[in-house]
Parts: structure tokens; C-alpha cells; sequence
């Protein structure tokens, strides 16, 4: 599905209202955002449409071994099933967290990327259907935005950046104000999950935070292409990460690859690995440092 920017209000999804609350206005993006991106398999709490299967929070996940267990298990299960192998433990528990950080980054900076606005995701709000692999988000905490936007309405008399409105919304002054809102926004999410399944990784703290700052660049990549807007989100994540900031330990760091008739390519290295190659050592993912430049090239290239 490749959609424009300028044809995004003409999907059926309508855009954010200029809500006196923040859970209102967050819906309405989530709601736009998984529009747009087919592979986040994502709905909002209350839309009546919540499948049976076994749920599991964030926040449990974190917190109780027997849920984060759980967790692994039904990856492993989706990985005998989709690949026809029974794999490690560690690869089960890698490959469980990279589906869950892809996920949990994009709809905060999806939101961020489409609409300015990033929204604080606690563990406790986003849940996780082990039998389908459906996300559900309830947008309960609020979010940060830049001063212009529509939803904030005017500031209380005397007010100083930041402040917060009565109603969730944190209002900072600048555009590298809210892309540092988002960095933090990611790094509160996800601490406590990287802390409780680095165990089950055979991972340490460096590696399990190169696989969510891949994890959040790789999300603004997919949705600017499937947008038909690659170069914007290119430029936006690697402002966002332009080099190493804690805890995450690389930038964004893409580089181009010279293609037929000149054409060039963005391509970027994972510094976290997300261990695809053990489910296909034929075919690892595109940014895996095992893909040399002339398969990336080959593989864009049938793609295009």
C-alpha cells in the first residue's frame, strides 16, 4: 500500500479533532496511523472489535515471569508454524521483543512523525493478544506537542514552555524539544521489558537498547515509504537520532547505495541484531550486517 501525505485525508479515517482531551485525539491518530501501515497489526481499546485469546500488558510482561514466558512461547509457536522450525529459546525471546518494540515505537512515533505529537505510552496501556499477535492500545496518558498545535488551545495566563494543560497535553517550544519527548517517551516504555527478558535473550543492555533504537528508526523508515515519503522520514529519524544518545547506542546512520542508471538508495545497519537469519540463513533481513550492499542493492531494485 503506498499512500501520499496529500492523499491521507481521503481514507476513511477521521483526522484528529481539535478535542479538549488528550485520549480523544490520540485515538483518532492511532486510528489514521494503523490505516495507513498495514504490518501494525494494532486497534484502540473500546472499538468493540477485541478478539478472544489470551492477553498479556505490557506492564505484565515486565513484571511477571510467567506472562513474559507466555510471550515467548507464542512466538515460538508462530515461528514453527510460519517457518516450519523449532527455534532456540533466545532467537523465540529476540525475535517475541522485536515485534512488540517495532509496535510500541511506531505508535508513538508515527503519531509523532504524522501528526507532532507524541504521545506517553505507559505498559500498563498497551496489551497483547498472544494468539492473534494483535496490539491494543487504550490512549489514556496524554502527550507532548509543539505550541501551534490545534488541540491545545490557548495557554493559561502567565505560562511558561513546558506546560501542561489540565487535560494531558504537555506543550514544550520546539521541534528538538519534542523529538527529545519522544526519545523518553521510548526509553520509559521499554526499560522495564528490556531489563525482565534480557535473561531470556542471552543479551546484554547494549544490544537490547541497538535493537530498540533500531526498532524505532526502522518503524519512521517502513511508514515514510509506504507514505511514498521516504526521504522525509529518512531526514526525520536521523534527526532524531543523528548519533549515539543514551541509552541507545548508534544513530540512525543511514547511507546511500548507488543503483542502476544512478539511482540511490537509503540503507542503514541494525546495531541490535534481530536474529531473522536463524529462522532463513538464505534470505537475512535487509539491514543485517550478514546483507552485503550488492544483494541490498538487488533486492530494492526487484522492488522497485
Amino acid at each position: 500500500m503506498t499512500t501520499s501525505l496529500d492523499t491521507l485525508d481521503t481514507l476513511d479515517i477521521p483526522a484528529a479533532p481539535a478535542a479538549p482531551r488528550a485520549g480523544g485525539v490520540l485515538a483518532s491518530g492511532y486510528r489514521r496511523l494503523a490505516a495507513v501501515c498495514e504490518a501494525l497489526d494494532v486497534q484502540v481499546a473500546g472499538s468493540g472489535d477485541t478478539a478472544a485469546g489470551t492477553w498479556v500488558t505490557g506492564a505484565e510482561l515486565a513484571e511477571r515471569p510467567e506472562a513474559l514466558e507466555a510471550f515467548i512461547a507464542a512466538e515460538s509457536t508462530r515461528i514453527r508454524e510460519r517457518h516450519g522450525l523449532a527455534p532456540r529459546p533466545d532467537v523465540a525471546a529476540s525475535r517475541a521483543l522485536h515485534g512488540y518494540l517495532w509496535s510500541v515505537s511506531l505508535l508513538m512515533s508515527g503519531s509523532w512523525h504524522l501528526d507532532r505529537r507524541v504521545p506517553r505510552i505507559r505498559p500498563a496501556e498497551i496489551r497483547l493478544n498472544l494468539t492473534t499477535g494483535v496490539h491494543e492500545v487504550t490512549p489514556g496518558s496524554g502527550f507532548a506537542c509543539l505550541p501551534d498545535d490545534p488541540a491545545v488551545g490557548a495557554p493559561p495566563a502567565g505560562a511558561a514552555l513546558p506546560h501542561v494543560r489540565a487535560y494531558g497535553v504537555r506543550v514544550v517550544g520546539h521541534e528538538e524539544a519534542l523529538r527529545a519527548e519522544l526519545r523518553a517517551a521510548i526509553t520509559d516504555h521499554v526499560r522495564p521489558l528490556l531489563a525482565a527478558i534480557g535473561p531470556y535473550t542471552r543479551r546484554g543492555p547494549r544490544a537490547l537498547w541497538g535493537m530498540a533504537g533500531d526498532d524505532l528508526v526502522s518503524g519512521i523508515w517502513y511508514l515514510g515509504r509506504v507514505l511514498g515519503q521516504e526521504e522525509r522520514a529518512v531526514s526525520a529519524a536521523t534527526r532524531l537520532l543523528p548519533t549515539a544518545i543514551a541509552p541507545f547506542p548508534a544513530g540512525a546512520d543511514f547511507r546511500r547505495l548507488a543503483g542502476r542508471e544512478g539511482r540511490q538508495y537509503p540503507t542503514r545497519t541494525r546495531s541490535g541484531c534481530c536474529l531473522y537469519y536463524a529462522l532463513d540463513a538464505a534470505r537475512p533481513c535487509g539491514t543485517c550486517p550478514r546483507t552485503s550492499d550488492a544483494e541490498r542493492v538487488r533486492r530494492l531494485e526487484e522492488q522497485a
